[in-house]
């Protein structure tokens, strides 16, 4: 059987070494931005998140940012002032967030650890979650929201971006060359919807494992852990998916701990 975290660690490490775009830290410029009031973020890759869903000034607040390594979203929030906690599964993810924090001062902690696993935070712990798009690559998202919602204080909010199950219905070698043909039930897996050839013929076998949840899973799952839905958006893909002529490939939510 396939060890998902760790394969996971290993391509999101080595996504670090070719810059990918979610490894690119923040520079100067951002920063600074930040600790004037001029900041936004994206749970999603384009639309920027409404600055309502941050609920407060966010000075002392301690925010959780969740599988979101990459220097990006943690040391923003820490410019404005937020006490930040960046927890992801690459450690090379990690070191873009520390090296930021250094730079600037921001006290940024950094830890390595699994999504669906937070045991080394205390329960009501933060005040805020942000976890932009990254379940995709965790098999079982129930214990994520489960988690969320125990580390957070009441009232605390969690702001969440997820791919649209939709993007995983699709043969994926067909959608490569513009044509989408359903192929796929939901929820997808990597690791049982195709064939371990099949997928390193696609994707070349060094690509991220991913997971296709449906909206049961998504929003039902964090209504089930004790979460109420108090927002909502859809985002697209910035054109670059097939998908993006017909619907929305991204979707956000906003919960609050109840």
């Amino acid at each position: 059987m396939t060890d998902v975290v760790k394969f996971n660690k290993q391509v999101w490490n080595r996504r670090v070494e070719e810059g990918n775009r979610w490894t690119v830290a923040v520079g100067g410029d951002e920063i600074e931005k930040a600790r004037n009031g001029e900041w936004q973020l994206v749970l999603t890759p384009v639309k920027p998140v409404p600055l309502l869903w941050y609920g407060a000034d966010l000075s002392g607040r301690r925010v959780l940012c969740l599988a979101s390594g990459g220097g990006q979203q943690g040391p923003v929030l820490a410019a404005a002032g937020a006490k930040v906690t960046v927890l992801d599964n690459s450690p090379r993810q990690l070191e873009k967030d520390m090296g930021v924090s250094d730079e600037h001062s921001l006290g940024i902690r950094a830890v390595e650890g699994d999504m669906a696993d937070l045991s080394m935070f205390a329960d009501g712990e933060f005040d805020l979650i942000f976890h932009p798009v990254s379940n995709c690559f965790c098999e079982n998202i129930a214990p994520v929201w489960k988690e969320c919602h125990r580390v957070l204080k009441p009232g605390g909010r969690l702001l969440s971006g997820f791919t649209n199950p939709l993007m995983y219905i699709f043969d994926a070698k067909l959608e490569e060359e513009g044509t989408l043909k359903v192929r796929h039930k939901l929820p997808y897996s990597d690791l049982s919807s195709i064939s371990a050839e099949e997928r390193k013929s696609i994707y070349g076998g060094d690509e991220a494992i991913e997971f296709g949840h449906t909206l049961e899973q998504q929003i039902g799952g964090q209504i089930a852990a004790g979460f109420a839905i108090c927002g909502f958006y859809e985002d697209s893909f910035g054109g670059e998916s097939a998908l993006d002529k017909f619907t929305s490939c991204f979707m956000a939510t906003l919960a609050v701990k109840q």
